[in-house]
């Protein structure tokens, strides 16, 4: 009696497997649908989970960006996580990037010479007097002392965008200060726990209020522990534009 290998006789459905690729990316498409715009160098793990990446892609990123680098464009961050042309096209509409770098990006093209190589030398904006930032048209006396006590209540600029943070400092006027001063060395900052620590401790985050301290502190109590960031937006009143900048200054 003759004995014939199952998978000599098993043939492919092109049809059937249309359709499984095609229900995979509806469910992407779903999952995706329910998040806000963000920041894909942010990305947790859970974030990434409920994006379709793979372990692997997300370990990629976290490693990349423990070398203090940034990814700033869709095919930047491709390059470094591998993900696929199709998952890409899927959560890259997702992306918001910070201003500044679709404006450090023509920079970039404009001072490459023949050879490829940058020629433009940015200072230190984290050692910026504030009489160096008034040589930018558009900061006065206020504003230059305004950017330099902010800057000191953080510890120190983590981005460049944190500038845009500055209150009454154009958009326009932080594009000509980024365009001679950039973050040259980050600043090491001591992370706030957000499971361990008091209300006054989270308060002292100039990102958060003693009113939203309170709130979180109150969500904290009532879940036990906080297991990823993207709970904080649960919170009523939390601000869902600042939660890129809050996730700077804490930890799980």
């Amino acid at each position: 009696m003759a004995f014939h290998d199952p998978e000599e006789s098993f043939v492919l459905d092109m049809t059937i497997q249309r359709k499984l690729d095609s229900l995979k990316e509806q469910n992407i498409k779903k999952n995706t649908s329910k998040i806000y715009r963000f920041n894909p160098n942010f990305i947790s793990d859970y974030k990434g989970y409920t994006l379709g990446m793979s372990n692997n892609e997300i370990d990629r990123l976290h490693v990349f960006r423990s070398g203090n680098k940034w990814v700033n464009s869709a095919k930047e961050f491709q390059e470094v996580t591998l993900i696929s042309d199709s998952l890409l096209r899927l959560i890259a509409p997702l992306f918001q990037f910070p201003e500044w770098t679709l404006q450090a990006k023509v920079e970039r093209k404009r001072s490459r010479d023949k050879s490829g190589e940058i020629k433009r030398e940015y200072k230190d904006l984290n050692l910026a007097t504030a009489e160096e930032l008034k040589s930018i048209y558009g900061v006065g006396d206020k504003l230059s002392l305004r950017i330099v006590k902010f800057r000191n209540s953080l510890g120190g600029f983590l981005v460049n965008d944190q500038l845009y943070d500055v209150y009454g400092l154009k958009e326009e006027v932080v594009h000509k200060i980024l365009d001679k001063f950039r973050i040259k060395e980050v600043p090491v900052i001591k992370k706030i726990n957000i499971n361990t620590a008091t209300l006054e401790e989270i308060a002292q985050l100039i990102y958060i209020d003693y009113t939203l301290a309170k709130q979180i502190v109150a969500y904290r109590d009532s879940m036990g522990i906080i297991g990823s960031f993207d709970e904080l937006t649960k919170i009523e009143e939390f601000p869902l534009d600042k939660i890129q900048r809050i996730e700077l200054y804490l930890s799980l």
